[in-house]
């Protein structure tokens, strides 16, 4: 059983930094393979080197082991001493696993297995010395490179998992877990538990991209955490206020505490001192640099001091410890909802991608029938409209001779036709 990101775990002791770099390099390792083999960057490993900072989590452990100092064989197993062997007993040494072996098969293996801790190296077992005065036999024929033996691991057909297995054991192994470090991230439970599970209908959708992934459980643990955060959900009538705090005065102190912080500060103390990632992981995930989440870091542990007044006088690193301690402890004692079955979420998930999918089809045909409407009922050319007639007045006369109507035009005619055949007396007689 995996420990969760909350839980206890024992830390393996380490060396000082200047011995940690002659381990590695007496075993002639690089700095990119030990990187590789633990799955962080060149440059977080040279700051382990240098003392900058210090491994934490499964990563501790990892480094530890890639790390640690050979012992010595055994001593010899003496042959019986009553029967001679008929046949030279000859055991199969299993490969020597290399730090690029491990981290390739820790990232195609524990992600279609969907481990969310990378799995231990694998040591080779002492091999017993054989007796030197055995007579000497014909040795056994060597293993295929793909033949399945005892003392290697199974067969690639036999390892193989469906994708929905692969899920559910992700689901299994870190919802929980995920559903209380998000209720310490907003103080809601609900809220934590529908966050969770949309993650992993998100991660379900995109499954084939997760299922590769250094980090499938950070990669759930960073959407659920966006999701959580999103300032939308203070529209809502049911999140706007935070759940009731617990009883017990020193968690609810920390809960106060955890919750007034700013949301990017509450997140890096949450992930660098409760789930113990390092201080480039926490930056990666929270979108910022290294030094913008160290500063983030520190803010956040001197408002919590403040609250708690036996982190004021500790250490750094006790400080860390202890806030780790408390950090677990308050998310263990706190009732969360149970998230549902993983079946039951990629089942929730395959519906919701269903019916998006539907309604996208749905609005692109309704979109090409109103184009098609309006193309054949729109005119093909544009007519100005015609304004109706309106009386207009308080116009002023135009100036000048008036244009003469139909009755002045019939009058003028009259009087030109009377002018020439009228009485004597008006016509002018011209000698």
């Amino acid at each position: 059983m995996t420990r969760s990101t909350t839980d206890e775990a024992a830390v393996p002791p380490l060396p000082s930094p200047k011995e940690r770099r002659r381990l590695r390099k007496a075993k002639s390792l690089s700095e990119e393979e030990v990187a590789a083999a633990v799955g962080v960057t060149r440059a977080t490993v040279r700051s382990w080197e240098t003392g900058r900072a210090s491994p934490r989590g499964r990563k501790r452990a990892l480094y530890a082991k890639l790390i640690a100092p050979e012992t010595g064989k055994p001593p010899a197993v003496k042959p019986p001493a009553v029967k001679p062997p008929a046949v030279k007993p000859s055991v199969v040494k299993p490969p020597a696993v290399t730090p690029e072996a491990a981290a390739a098969a820790a990232v195609p293996e524990a992600a279609a297995a969907a481990v969310p801790e990378a799995p231990d190296l694998p040591v080779a077992p002492p091999v017993p010395e054989a007796p030197p005065a055995a007579p000497p036999a014909d040795p056994p024929p060597a293993p295929a490179p793909n033949s399945d033996t005892r003392s290697g691991a199974e067969a690639p057909d036999e390892r193989r998992v469906s994708p929905a297995e692969a899920f559910d054991e992700l689901y299994a192994r870190t919802a929980p877990g995920l559903v209380r470090q998000t209720y310490l991230l907003t103080g809601r439970r609900a809220l934590a538990r529908e966050s969770v599970e949309r993650a992993f209908e998100l991660a379900w959708q995109r499954w084939p991209e997760v299922a590769v992934d250094r980090d499938p459980a950070g990669w759930v643990r960073a959407a659920a955490y966006e999701y959580a955060m999103s300032p939308w959900h203070r529209l809502r009538r049911t999140h706007r206020q935070p759940d009731a705090p617990p009883t017990e005065p020193g968690k609810r102190a920390l809960f106060d505490a955890l919750l007034d912080l700013p949301p990017a500060y509450r997140r890096t103390l949450l992930l660098y001192d409760g789930v113990g990632l390092d201080l480039p992981e926490t930056a990666a995930e929270t979108e910022a640099s290294t030094p913008a989440a160290a500063g983030r870091l520190m803010t956040a542990r001197a408002a919590v001091a403040e609250r708690l007044p036996e982190l004021a006088d500790a250490a750094p690193a006790e400080q860390s410890a202890l806030l780790h301690d408390r950090i677990g402890g308050l998310a263990r004692a706190e009732h969360v909802p149970v998230p549902r079955p993983a079946r039951a979420v990629r089942t929730g998930s395959e519906n919701k991608a269903r019916l998006w999918t539907r309604a996208a089809v749905a609005g692109v045909a309704l979109l090409i029938a109103v184009t098609g409407l309006t193309l054949h009922t729109a005119p093909t050319h544009y007519e100005q409209p015609i304004s109706p007639p309106e009386r207009v007045g308080g116009v002023p006369p135009r100036g000048g001779p008036q244009k003469l109507t139909a009755q002045d035009l019939k009058l003028q005619k009259s009087l030109n036709e009377q002018l020439a055949h009228g009485p004597e007396r008006l016509v002018p007689q011209l000698e």
